[in-house]
């Protein structure tokens, strides 16, 4: 019987474990590997089987995971349901944390002290993209994996309008826009490509920017650009206070969120050539899985889904432009850690497992079947068949920041690119209004 690629990777992976045993963070776990640890459930939004699986062949090696219980929760309701169940002495004893969730969650979390697990052993193990795990206190999760953004081309869209690949810069995306974006005239019948305004409905579109509500990723979209144009959007002040810092500005004249938020917004403005999206389109998403946007920013883990939307559409997966004539290449992401919960029952062995979890085999198996990278440098270092090079690459270059409340601050975001592309206010007037938005979130 032929196997699946799933199952081909879960026997190399186990079989590594059965031959080499698991001395993982042995400095860390200290204790014997035969020793029981008893009852452990593990929250997360990763897919339920995959992750059952993967406890299970385990556990065939490993008499630790035999108690080990993996229950996947909704990530719209995540954090609410986590909240609820902790507080009601419910909740998990492990769970998944995304690390914009890590500001927002540390008061939940037992953290690993420093003394235990050094910022220098954290840094030389996991990515950059892990960064917002570490906490005031000590390392907030574990990091597991890394789920990078990258660029989803419409291969016949592009090749069409006469371009052979897609963009490795964002200044690029300028000319594919007046040349793809096609938009009908409404007004006597006539049909034009090139110079859409105002009076013309889009028909198909470049790229997905612009607004906020019919963007997929839009807060994460403008704060990448924002990352590759040099700026923090937040940082710790002299008493290690988190504080906004939308308006900082690098050098004596770039004002990294100002350029970030012209170039976005451009493509919704319809006196611009570039114009390429505005609120009546479908989401942005669901606008390329059906063919007609060429170029969509998403992540990773989404290439499964886009496919099965649209067995039929010939795209391409690419990495993230950068800005022109910049030495250092930036990427955006989500990384995802294994958290401890202050009000778990079973804080030790559900540490124990954490560690387990985060070797390199088990992340590169469980950032294999999510279709992620691990969170591990030495993983992604690693070369040869069944490895992502473009992925491992991406995940390398993955820039998080610290987001005190990713609700509160998505509710921020919406309003400044709305404001702008109304024309209720100026691009600086806008990031004024959301920088003191966001200091007014540190100090409820």
């Amino acid at each position: 019987m032929k196997m699946s690629m799933f199952q081909i990777i879960l026997l190399a992976v186990f079989g590594a474990f059965a031959v080499a045993g698991i001395l993982i963070f042995a400095f860390l776990v200290g204790s014997n590997s035969n020793s029981s640890i008893g009852a452990v459930t593990v929250w997360g939004t990763f897919d339920e089987v995959a992750m059952q699986t993967i406890v299970r062949q385990l556990s065939e090696t490993e008499s630790r995971f035999r108690q080990v219980t993996y229950v996947r929760k909704n990530p719209e309701t995540f954090d609410a349901d986590l909240t609820n169940a902790l507080a009601s002495g419910t909740g998990p004893d492990l769970y998944i944390l995304r690390h914009d969730y890590a500001v927002l969650d540390a008061p939940k979390i037992s953290p690993i002290p420093f003394a235990s697990f050094s910022r220098e052993q954290f840094d030389t193990l996991f990515v950059e993209a892990a960064k917002p795990f570490l906490g005031a206190e000590g390392v907030l999760a574990v990091p597991l994996a890394v789920d990078p953004y990258v660029l989803y081309s419409n291969k016949d869209l592009l090749a069409s309008n006469g371009f052979a690949k897609p963009p490795v810069f964002w200044d690029e995306v300028f000319d594919m826009a007046r040349t793809i974006t096609d938009c009908q005239r409404l007004n006597a019948g006539k049909t034009t490509v090139l110079g859409c305004d105002e009076t013309r409905s889009i028909k198909k579109a470049t790229i997905g920017f612009g607004e906020f509500a019919n963007i997929d990723h839009a807060k994460d979209i403008v704060s990448l650009l924002i990352l590759q144009a040099g700026g923090p959007l937040t940082v710790r002040d002299g008493s290690g206070d988190l504080v906004p810092s939308l308006l900082a500005r690098v050098g004596e004249v770039a004002q990294p969120a100002e350029n970030a938020l012209n170039f976005y917004t451009t493509f919704a403005n319809p006196a611009k050539d570039s114009y390429s999206w505005n609120r009546s389109l479908p989401a942005s998403r669901a606008m390329f899985a059906a063919g007609d946007l060429a170029l969509y920013v998403g992540l990773a883990s989404e290439e499964s889904l886009v496919r099965r939307l649209n067995p039929n559409l010939n795209f391409a997966v690419s990495p993230i432009p950068q800005i022109r004539n910049l030495d250092v290449s930036t990427g955006g992401g989500v990384a995802y850690g294994l958290a401890v919960p202050r009000a778990a029952k079973n804080a030790s062995g559900a540490l124990t497992i954490a560690y387990l979890l985060a070797s390199p085999d088990a992340s590169k198996a469980i950032a294999s079947v999510a279709g992620m990278a691990s969170a591990r440098r030495d993983v992604l270092a690693q070369t040869g068949e069944g490895t992502n090079s473009l992925l491992n690459r991406q995940a390398l270059i993955v820039r998080t920041w610290e987001d005190p409340n990713p609700e509160e601050t998505a509710r921020i975001f919406r309003d400044v690119i709305e404001a702008i592309t109304s024309g209720a206010a100026k691009i600086t007037e806008a990031l004024q209004r959301a920088e003191q938005a966001m200091r007014q979130i540190n100090a409820q």
